[in-house]
């Protein structure tokens, strides 16, 4: 890797060592084969609701290659929790293969940081390229709407730090398929126009803002979560933190550390090897490394190189009835050693169809100012569910899921 002389750079008129802040991870996606059975997993079961599709095979030259591979849907999919366009993302995994010229087992996506400004977006590109992180692309997507720069980490996972996410009202739809002419295939001049600014055109241009994409599609409400009834007893509150499996941890712990500015919370031993798991605000952790060399000894899929997706669920009362929800739904769930989820306390992985592990939790330990981690001899030990819990000085604090309980957002 290049290294540089340290420079100081203004985020926000404050003083930091990048150009840019990561403030959360944003979205996070999949690349699986069995895409059916995947939506009804994640869509159905776990409670994403679709925002917008993708189709690949839109290009002629591309439709006729995936045509002659045999690939019928070559879809993407995209989905939300909340207000965010997608927060979540599942694309053909066959198809994908097929455009690029072969298979890895890489099946995530991508894994996506938020940055605070449209000038952090641009600005992290020259940064990036005098550190010699190689960049894939940059510019803005459609559907979705974010600005954003995409770059590999040691292990070819590819990182996409945005700014910018459309946001669905409470109608639950997406911008239309008309208003993507704003879509940027390369980094932007700046600055540039609001969205606001985007709408009035898209009206003065006559098109229909109000005819996007909305699913419509939903399972019986017949749960009382605290109050409200819902088509399954949880309600899906935040996304992350993102495990995944690399090669060297210390090499990855140094990427992510020098170059995106993550700070390492907390390593654990398991079976002999060392876990690194890094933090990018309050939250214990947002990224996880696990040895590759553990991944078939910890009984996690060797096509992928996800060791485990995080997903909030608003309650501890939520949790347990979820975690019987999914088992009656036919999903495998395992418990979580507690040296690989450091920070959580009760938690499961649950398999999604194509045999990604899903950590489904509602607690995640909180760093005060003085960026320091709880003792473990402090935490909580997971044993047997029972049917309450003792508060302890954090919980609920991570909740940062806002709006109603309701069925379209």
């Amino acid at each position: 890797m290049a290294t540089t002389k340290q420079e100081t750079y203004y985020v926000g008129g404050v003083k930091m060592d990048r150009p840019f802040k990561l403030r959360r991870l944003g979205h996070f996606g999949f690349n699986v084969f069995k895409m059916d059975e995947s939506v009804h997993f994640y869509r159905d079961l776990l409670g994403f609701k679709m925002s917008d599709m993708n189709n690949f095979a839109a290009n002629p030259e591309r439709a006729k290659l995936l045509k002659e591979k045999g690939i019928g849907d070559a879809r993407g999919r995209f989905f939300h929790y909340g207000g965010d366009h997608h927060a979540f993302v599942l694309f053909p995994k066959d198809a994908l293969d097929v455009m690029r010229g072969g298979s890895t087992e890489l099946t995530i996506n991508q894994i996506t940081w938020q940055v605070g400004s449209l000038a952090e977006v641009v600005n992290a590109i020259d940064y990036f390229q005098k550190q010699g992180v190689h960049i894939n692309r940059s510019g803005r997507d459609m559907p979705g709407s974010n600005w954003h720069t995409y770059i590999v980490d040691p292990d070819n996972h590819t990182n996409e730090l945005y700014y910018g996410m459309e946001q669905i009202g409470w109608e639950g739809r997406s911008k239309p398929l008309d208003m993507h002419y704003r879509k940027f295939n390369e980094a932007p001049e700046l600055p540039q126009m609001s969205e606001e600014a985007e709408l009035v055109e898209a009206k003065e241009k006559g098109i229909d803002v109000e005819s996007g994409f909305l699913d419509t599609y939903e399972l019986p409400a017949n749960h009382d979560v605290e109050g409200v009834l819902l088509a399954r007893p949880f309600k899906i509150t935040k996304i992350g933190p993102v495990n995944i499996f690399v090669d060297n941890v210390a090499a990855s712990v140094d990427f992510y550390t020098k170059n995106m500015g993550f700070i390492l919370t907390e390593e654990t031993e398991y079976m002999g090897e060392k876990f690194a798991f890094l933090r990018i605000a309050a939250e214990h952790h947002t990224l996880g490394l696990w040895p590759k060399s553990l991944r078939e000894k910890l009984n996690m899929s060797g096509h992928t190189t996800s060791a485990a997706f995080g997903i909030e669920v608003g309650s501890y009362a939520q949790l347990r009835n979820g975690v019987a929800f999914l088992r009656e739904n036919g999903i495998e769930v395992r418990d979580v050693p507690e040296e690989l989820r450091p920070g959580v306390d009760y938690a499961v992985h649950a398999i999604d169809p194509d045999g990604h592990a899903v950590m489904l939790y509602y607690y995640m330990e909180q760093l005060g100012w003085q960026g320091m981690p709880r003792p473990r001899d402090q935490r909580r030990k997971m044993g047997d569910w029972p049917e309450t819990l003792d508060a302890m000085s954090d919980t609920y604090m991570d909740q940062v899921y806002q709006g109603p309980l309701g069925k379209l957002t």
